[in-house]
């Protein structure tokens, strides 16, 4: 009897036990799934940065090479004398390039010449300058007390006519011009040497950080005088679901519990790291447990309640055989509502379903359209140039003046294959596909530029003034992408002023350390410049030609896939401007 009446209670223990297990299950799995998740995204967050570094840096070794084989510093490396000359090329070379110094060496491991004009170093028995005394391109990195900065040294060997290396080129590269563009990046980034060294990293706490022991660091004073290297944040490590998890105490900028994933990259001889934050994870994970917790005590209480209900009505039933046929009655009304319930929860269930179809649908349609939109946009500026040639071809044959004629049908063929490279473009641009950058000259993307808006600008009684550079200007980017741009931006201008009694459209480049291009108009200027470049955002009135709101969308989007920014304010003298900002191309591709 007394097992009787405690069974309720060890049923619910039992089942509450059950809960608790199935919700950690549960846990567990979403947890270890969100890790997944983010190591992916870790992995492709270390292999972008390394990437990066081994590409900013291969400029560096390559200009080594190059200045290796110069005609002006082979005599200097020879007579190993200094020259004003030579110091003098070395001095436009490491402006022009970014460098932090450059210096040419003999084959004792003395100074030449340098760039900067420093008092002169011995490079004998450092590993970079032997290697380079072997033949090979000796790769370097350490903490600069000349300059007192982290450096990257590359050098090159100098070859006599015999073969045997007769001094080297040393190229210094700045570090920290490569940490600039991630610095407070998340997640957290850094890379180590083989001593366990942090040399780059997101975060200036971690730099010069280290794990290993303080004895490890007197045999490479040259990298890092022990004055500089600091103990390392308190890490400790666990795998959980097959990755590696610290427990960190480094500060505010740094998480708690976080990812670590680590990518060698041998080719500078580092090791690139990231941590990322877990605490999103466990909090989906924590989410999804107490959903299925949450889910399996209602089934639960349910239950409890319909098993309590049934024993009522067997016991009541027992003692009262009068009211047997009341308490069945009863039970058939409980049935129904379970089957009711029943029914409703599959309702609700297909519901939901169909309402996961119909959201699908819905962003497939908007995709469509969006793609829509652009392509009829982008197409309308080149299709309205095409009538323009063929009117005035017709014009021109009326005249007796084929020549011009032939000449204006070439030019509505060339059109024709713009608008074939604006559609592959756009849709390159909707997949977020980028094609990829080569040197284009953008004066000349300027002049066409102007011709196809000469007869918009015409018919608006408006005015371009092109300040043309005599000389062509090399940026990196795309053709076909930039006129797109470019000529939105002018076909914008012209449609602003419309009503004005001025109506003036300026262009004009300026070559500093990127390439500038600026469009000015003398038109109202901008109602609210934080919004011209959110898609559909216009201010041309509705129904009216060209108004779909998209072309500063596509266009800010183009811009970025070079590497540049695009930018609009109202000018102090009134109107509005707009600046593109481009890469400039590289010397050797540019010649």
């Amino acid at each position: 009897m007394e097992l009787s009446r405690n069974r309720p209670a060890l049923w619910i223990a039992g089942f509450l036990i059950f809960v608790i297990g199935f919700s950690a299950g549960v846990w567990r799995f979403a947890y270890g799934a969100a890790l997944d998740q983010l190591a992916r995204r870790g992995q492709a967050d270390v292999a972008l940065a390394a990437d990066g570094l081994v590409g900013h840096l291969e400029r560096y070794r390559e200009l080594a090479v190059l200045l290796a084989d110069h005609p002006t510093l082979r005599p200097v490396v020879e007579r190993a004398e200094p020259s004003e000359d030579a110091a003098s090329l070395l001095l436009d070379v490491a402006d022009k390039t970014g460098s932090l110094d450059i210096m040419v060496i003999d084959q004792t491991g003395a100074e030449v010449v340098n760039a900067r004009d420093t008092d002169p170093q011995v490079h004998a028995s450092r590993p970079y300058f032997e290697r380079a005394m072997d033949g090979a391109l000796g790769t370097y990195h350490l903490f600069s007390d000349r300059y007192g900065k982290r450096a990257f040294y590359f050098a090159a060997p100098v070859f006599s006519d015999e073969g045997p290396p007769i001094g080297s080129i040393l190229v210094a590269a700045n570090v920290e011009a490569v940490e600039a563009a991630w610095r407070g990046d998340r997640p957290s980034l850094f890379f180590g040497d083989d001593l366990g060294v942090i040399f780059l990293s997101n975060r200036s706490e971690l730099i010069f950080s280290s794990r290993g022991a303080g004895e490890t660091f007197q045999s490479r004073e040259a990298e890092y005088p022990p004055t500089l290297v600091s103990s390392f944040i308190d890490v400790q490590s666990a795998e959980v679901a097959g990755h590696e998890i610290w427990r960190v105490d480094g500060g505010p900028y740094l998480p708690e519990r976080a990812l670590h994933i680590e990518l060698p990259v041998p080719v500078i001889g580092m090791r690139g790291e990231v941590l990322i934050d877990v605490a999103p994870a466990n909090q989906l994970a924590l989410l999804q447990a107490s959903v299925a917790a949450a889910l399996c005590l209602a089934f639960g209480a349910l239950l409890y309640l319909a098993t309590e209900r049934r024993r009522t009505l067997a016991i009541a039933n027992a003692k009262l055989e009068t009211r047997v046929a009341n308490r069945t009655a009863d039970l058939e009304r409980v049935n129904n509502d379970l089957r009711a319930e029943i029914t409703t929860r599959r309702e609700a269930e297909a519901q939901l379903k169909q309402a996961q179809a119909d959201l699908v649908q819905a962003g497939k349609l908007s995709a469509l359209g969006q793609m829509s939109a652009g392509i009829s946009h982008e197409l309308n500026q080149p299709l309205m140039a095409i009538r323009s040639f063929a009117d005035n071809a017709q014009v021109f044959l009326h005249k007796d003046k084929p020549d011009i004629a032939e000449e204006n049908l070439g030019r509505i063929s060339d059109l024709a294959r713009r608008m074939g490279r604006i559609i592959k473009n756009l849709r390159a641009f909707a997949k977020q596909e980028s094609a990829p950058l080569v040197d284009v000259d953008i004066v000349a993307v300027i002049d066409a530029v102007t011709e196809i808006s000469a007869t918009k600008a015409r018919d608006a009684e408006t005015q371009i003034k092109w300040d043309r550079p005599e000389e062509p200007i090399w940026v990196r980017g795309g053709d076909v992408r930039l006129q797109q741009v470019l000529l939105n931006l002018v076909s914008n201008a012209i449609d602003a002023m419309e009503g004005h009694d001025e109506r003036t459209v300026e262009i004009s480049v300026d070559v500093a350390n990127r390439v500038t291009v600026s469009v000015r108009d003398t038109g109202p200027g901008i109602e609210q410049p934080e919004k011209i470049f959110d898609p559909f955002y216009s201010t041309k009135s509705v129904g009216a030609a060209e108004g779909m709101g998209l072309g500063l969308s596509i266009s800010y989007g183009l811009v970025q896939s070079f590497g540049g920014d695009i930018r609009g304010r109202n000018h102090e003298e009134g109107g509005a401007v707009f600046t593109v900002e481009l890469d400039a191309a590289r010397q050797a591709d540019a010649a």
